[in-house]
């Protein structure tokens, strides 16, 4: 074989693997884009974590056992609680075929305050969602969990009460 048809296969080669990998990502059931809002904070300023949901097709999410949202502990913002549930964030649940179900469609937001000792600069808030997902033509149910994260920025500047 020449160099050049050597070089095409393994370009080809790396792609494939590059593609496989980008869809082991994507092969939960719930996939979670979280975004930090406003982006930029004072310290003292409150803001909120807004997670919107997309389910593979054909799943749906079950409220019991708890869906639950855990955050990582961060040094810049300060959260109500360490985990939230779907009832603690009013998430509505919907009825399908006799069975309930959670209403991912619309988008939860987690309030938070930033701290006062907050650093100045770029930061990123992790957290994990535990949850049971069903596929009823199938039937069956899944326990998963998704991940996320999202960046903010925190100023200098405070906030006075």
């Amino acid at each position: 074989m020449s160099r050049t048809i050597k070089s095409i296969l393994s370009i080809l080669l790396i792609l494939v693997f590059l593609a496989a990998g980008e869809r082991a990502d994507d092969d939960g059931l719930l996939q979670v884009r979280a975004q930090v809002l406003p982006r930029r904070l004072a310290r003292g300023e409150e803001g909120r974590i807004e997670l919107r949901f997309t389910v593979r097709q054909g799943i749906t999410i079950s409220p019991v056992p708890n869906f639950t949202i855990q955050l990582n502990s961060s040094d810049e913002l300060a959260f109500p609680k360490d985990f939230f549930t779907a009832s603690d964030l009013e998430m509505e649940i919907t009825d399908l075929d006799g069975r309930q179900f959670l209403n991912v469609a619309d988008s939860v937001s987690i309030p938070f305050t930033v701290k006062l000792t907050a650093r100045r600069g770029s930061h990123r808030i992790q957290g994990r969602i535990k949850y049971f997902g069903c596929h009823l033509e199938e039937g069956w149910c899944l326990k998963d969990r998704a991940t996320f994260s999202a960046s903010f920025y925190t100023s200098n500047r405070s906030i006075k009460e």
